[in-house]
């Protein structure tokens, strides 16, 4: 196809920038001069300007650059017809551990401000990357094990002269946006409980709403709203039950009694419930309607959680309240009864659509369970729901209520037989955002091909140390017969999906062997950038999927692209940084599918472009010396059966690092076990993250792991003599 005949045509993107009243370059042939490089803005960000934020095409001033989320930018100086002139024109390196960066930067009248593992925030001249202040919170490290997935931050908010940053912690600080002070600092969890916070802040008319993660270490999910100015708590809402009789004060209380705790059973409250609010969040101005999105239940197992049955609401739901109060308005639950980690706190977008010849004001959210749904975000009605990738949980959906209409063979826990899930706990479209571009009128999606097997030996233990899932997470755990693994390795497949939302079927589809990919970006210019695991940051047509330019960004990239304009000159900037929960728990598939550095970054291209990423440095093949293979075949099965629930999630399934936490079978560790007790019994590395796990393992459980590491280490040395990939 050639490029005029692929290209939206320029009058038609005018049209559409000049009824947003949005001045580009591209239209007007001239730019107003931009902002200065001082640390504060032109304008106040406030209401009003976050609400016009779809008319202020130059900067990124929320995480999804408009409270509708919609990740999509009306710049069009750089698009489908001169992509290919695109240049590095800064880079920056951070200040962090080579862990996952996930952080979405905002762009704030010239100046970018951009978290990092850990929880730290740097400002940067957009222009030229200059670093121009960093706020580090001091996060303890022994907090890093109460993140499932890495200890990321996805991004800080931005309102009035202040910045805005949720801690690991569990801490919300306001910081001075010009000189990185802390300005107040308020505690949101209870610390005695393993809550995190991962993701992006939210401010709506002076309120900060902020919800935590913690749903696979026995917590009870919540979001809360703070007031900007002071830190303090204005209400709160929490997505299950707690214990019958007990009242929160929050403004949930009511229809928590009335419609969520009627759908469950037992005494799931000892068990915390689950349904964290760790992510996705938007806001109707007009209805003043705040939607957000639930996570999975604790233990996975609905069998344990719910013994008698139940939907378990609000568990892997969406709902809406008033922003104003936290007042409950709808909800529309996309997995009743969760029982495979399927969180819908997945991206939402919302947006205007022509359907069935009327305009309907929805809601759109691909969550983990691998169908697209689209709602009515004025009443949560059900409109319509399809598969964006492959799936075996569900046969269907009822047409009026969108209930799904279940593969019985699902429930293991009530069949008492394995089910091998697809999609798997990672999600048919993890955290990653989407983008939908109106021109298009498609949604872009970061989809993932991945099963996992559920439903092994039952398991009722509650651990403080390892994820509670109900069912012998060991069983998930990747088979090392030869002929499985290339089978695992070769259907773990990513995709980039383009998804009319209105046909609900994908336009176009580009399928990529490296599964944990980048968030996405979609532009007026006919783009849709995404970042890979491999090290690259790709622009596609966004009508046609037709790959258009790349650029070597050294580092895998999971964080999603934005797009900002400085002084006339449009920048496309990105963090580079690979990890996540993938990445650190999926072991070998995870390690063969990423590039091989990690460096903390950001990149900034544009047209004119002149910069350079230094060269990459050698990366030396560790050298395998584990000491002799001496513990019998019992204690290293032990090992594994220890290994899996304690310390997979970090240093990967069967002993295999897929990240960059340390391989632990090249640690010089294996060789003395009282130095390998010290670490992991006696917790001799905890502010490095490794906390000590004495209180649930014993001595002799610490040396079965290390026997089975050891016997790892020896089955890398065998396969690195006959050339296999895994090996260290």
């Amino acid at each position: 196809m050639k490029s005029a005949d692929r290209s939206i045509t320029h009058a038609r993107v005018c049209a559409f920038l000049a009824a947003l009243v949005i001045p580009i370059t591209a239209c007007q042939r001239q730019s107003e001069p931009s902002a200065s490089t001082a640390t504060v803005p032109k304008r106040p960000v406030d209401q009003a300007r976050l609400e016009a934020a779809d008319s202020d095409a130059a900067n990124w001033l929320t995480t999804g650059r408009t409270y509708s989320e919609q990740r999509f930018s009306p710049l069009i100086q750089i698009n489908d017809q001169n992509v290919g002139q695109l240049r590095l024109a800064w880079h920056h390196d951070l200040d962090a551990i080579p862990r996952g960066q996930e952080s979405t930067p905002l762009v704030v009248d010239g100046v970018m401000y951009v978290s990092t593992t850990w929880s730290k925030v740097f400002a940067l001249d957009a222009r030229t990357g200059k670093l121009l202040w960093e706020y580090d919170p001091k996060v303890p490290g022994e907090w890093g094990i109460n993140a499932c997935c890495d200890v990321v931050n996805r991004g800080v908010a931005f309102w009035k002269d202040k910045v805005y940053l949720g801690t690991l912690d569990g801490r919300l600080v306001a910081l001075d946006a010009a000189t990185g002070t802390p300005v107040w600092e308020t505690q949101t969890v209870d610390r005695s409980q393993r809550y995190a916070i991962t993701g992006a802040p939210r401010v709506i008319r002076n309120k900060v709403i902020i919800g935590n993660a913690g749903s696979e270490f026995g917590v009870r999910g919540y979001i809360s709203a703070y007031d900007a100015d002071t830190g303090e708590l204005v209400w709160r809402f929490y997505t299950v039950p707690g214990e019958p009789g007990k009242k929160d004060g929050a403004a949930s209380d009511e229809v928590l009694e009335k419609i969520a705790r009627p759908t469950w059973t037992g005494e799931w409250w000892k068990l915390g419930g689950g349904g964290t609010v760790w992510d996705a969040m938007a806001y109707d101005p007009e209805l003043d309607l705040l939607y957000f999105g639930t996570g999975n239940g604790t233990p996975w197992s609905h069998t344990l959680r719910s013994p008698d049955g139940g939907d378990n609401l609000f568990l892997a739901s969406i709902i809406a309240v008033k922003a104003e109060t936290g007042e409950y308005v709808w909800h529309f639950q996309t997995v009743p009864g969760e029982d495979w980690d399927y969180d819908s706190t997945n991206h939402i977008i919302l947006a205007d659509l022509e359907i069935d010849g009327r305009k309907r004001k929805v809601l759109m959210q691909a969550p983990k369970n691998g169908v697209f749904y689209v709602l009515d975000r004025e009443t949560g009605e059900f409109i319509s729901a399809k598969p964006y990738v492959n799936i075996n949980w569900a046969t269907g959906f009822d047409p009026k209520t969108g209930r799904p209409i279940e593969n019985p063979e699902a429930r293991y826990g009530r069949t008492g037989k394995p089910f091998v899930a697809r999609p798997g706990p990672a999600g048919g479209h993890a955290w990653q955002p989407m983008s939908f571009n109106p021109l298009t009128g498609l949604v872009y999606i970061p989809a993932l091909d991945l099963a996992m097997p559920f439903g092994m030996k039952r398991d009722e233990r509650t651990s403080r140390y390892a994820f509670n899932v109900g069912f012998d997470f060991l069983g998930a755990s990747l088979p090392q017969d030869p002929k499985i693994k290339a089978e695992a390795k070769a259907t773990s497949v990513g995709y980039l999906v383009a998804w009319d939302p209105v046909s609900q079927q994908a336009a176009w589809r580009v399928q990529y062997s490296d599964a944990w990919r980048s968030g996405v970006l979609s532009t007026a210019g006919n783009l849709v950038f995404q970042g890979t695991a491999m090290g690259e940051l790709q622009a596609f047509a966004a009508d046609t999927g037709e790959r258009l330019w790349s650029a070597p960004t050294q580092s895998g990239i999971v964080a999603a692209p934005i797009t900002y304009e400085v002084d006339g000159e449009q920048f496309v900037a990105v963090v580079t940084g690979w990890g996540g929960a993938f990445a650190i728990a999926a072991g070998e598939i995870a390690r063969e599918k990423r590039a091989p550095l990690n460096t903390p970054r950001v990149l900034a291209f544009s047209l004119k472009g002149n910069d350079t990423l230094p060269d990459p440095p050698e990366i030396p093949r560790p050298t395998l010396q584990p000491p002799p293979n001496t513990a019998s075949a019992a204690t290293i099965a032990r090992g594994r059966e220890l290994f899996h629930p304690y310390c997979s999630n970090c240093h990967g399934d069967a002993a295999v690092s897929g990240s960059f936490i340390p391989d632990l079978r090249n640690s010089p560790l294996l060789a003395d076990a009282a130095a390998w007790r010290s670490v992991v019994h006696d917790g001799a590395l905890r502010e490095r993250g490794m906390v000590s796990f004495s209180a649930e393992l014993s001595p002799e459980d610490v040396e079965a792991i290390r026997a089975y590491v050891i016997s790892r280490a020896h089955d890398a040395l065998a396969e690195r003599s006959a050339g296999g990939a895994s090996a260290p």
